[in-house]
């Protein structure tokens, strides 16, 4: 989503017009599994998350004021993603201390999740793989991821009107983007239900590796120029 979105809007602009969309469609994914979530893994991440937000918020204040052209923040995340993806892959070997899960692995999560969300709503391949990590089951997984991408893209709204206040020449939330994600609001609808109903119908071990696999995909994407 988050290249698409980047070519038809551009980089900056596209980080405003995805959050509504995103907001809504998690509004249906905690309805559907809002029981199921791990909030201990939650309430660990949460102080690094927001940590991350602020310092996503002050990147993009700077290129507001300073108008980077080119997206210089994209082959970075991509490049964080594939570190913790080889640290996933490989925790069997390396110790407690460098797996997603670990103390040090929490805290290096949430503040890529909180950064990569906020300049290019770009933290659902770190998420995945970090609750891949934690062995979660898949109606955990999702309930966990819910509630994470509810609760974050929701406190992203008013960072993001502030940088709209702060640099009108800009923007980052449009009425053109507004309208456009009224029209998405049915699409999401159909999707969030075809994907309740595809979810029991996964085995545990296809679902895994297909996060991985999209995570790693997401992340090589990044480096393509846009």
């Amino acid at each position: 989503m988050v290249p698409i979105m980047a070519a038809v809007f551009g980089g900056r602009l596209s980080v405003g017009a995805t959050i509504p969309m995103l907001v809504f469609a998690d509004c249906m994914a905690v309805s559907f599994y809002r029981a199921h979530a791990r909030w201990d893994h939650l309430k660990t991440l949460a102080p690094w998350v927001i940590a991350g937000l602020f310092a996503g918020t002050a990147l993009l204040d700077y290129f507001g004021a300073h108008h980077a052209r080119y997206d210089y923040l994209s082959p970075v995340i991509g490049t964080m993603v594939l570190a913790m993806l080889a640290l996933s892959l490989l925790r069997g070997r390396l110790g407690d201390k460098m797996v997603p899960t670990s103390n040090e692995g929490r805290a290096l999560t949430g503040l890529v999740a909180g950064f990569s969300t906020m300049v290019s709503n770009a933290a659902g391949p770190v998420m995945a793989i970090y609750l891949t990590a934690a062995n979660l089951a898949k109606n955990q997984f999702m309930g966990t991821t819910a509630w994470y991408f509810f609760i974050f893209n929701l406190s992203k709204v008013p960072l993001l009107f502030w940088l709209n206040w702060r640099h009108p020449n800009a923007p980052i939330i449009t009425m053109q983007t507004f309208i456009f994600d009224l029209q998405m609001f049915p699409v999401i609808v159909a999707a969030a239900f075809s994907g309740r109903w595809l979810l029991p119908r996964i085995p545990q071990k296809p679902f895994n590796d297909t996060v991985l696999v999209l995570a790693a995909a997401a992340a090589l994407y990044l480096f393509v120029p846009k």
